[in-house]
């Protein structure tokens, strides 16, 4: 699945568009490298998201589309 998607299916961010803005600004990195928006999340993958003050560092879980919040948090676990 694209980066930016898995971000909004997620819920990690709110909008793909805004994912996508984040990743062009070099704001997530998939394994400690610097990841652009077309570029394919994989199980057990460690995220990193600057957003403003905090940092977020997630592990990817699973790869499926979601429509409730409630799943959403299945998709990764925080790591800090």
């Amino acid at each position: 699945m694209r980066l930016d998607k898995f971000l909004k299916n997620s819920r990690l961010i709110k909008r793909r568009t805004i994912a996508k803005e984040a990743c062009e600004k070099g704001l997530v990195k998939i394994n400690d490298k610097v990841a652009k928006p077309s570029e394919e999340v994989n199980i057990d993958d460690v995220l990193t998201l600057k957003l403003g003050e905090r940092e977020i560092n997630v592990r990817v879980k699973d790869i499926t589309d979601v429509n409730s919040k409630k799943d959403a948090q299945t998709l990764y676990e925080r790591i800090d």
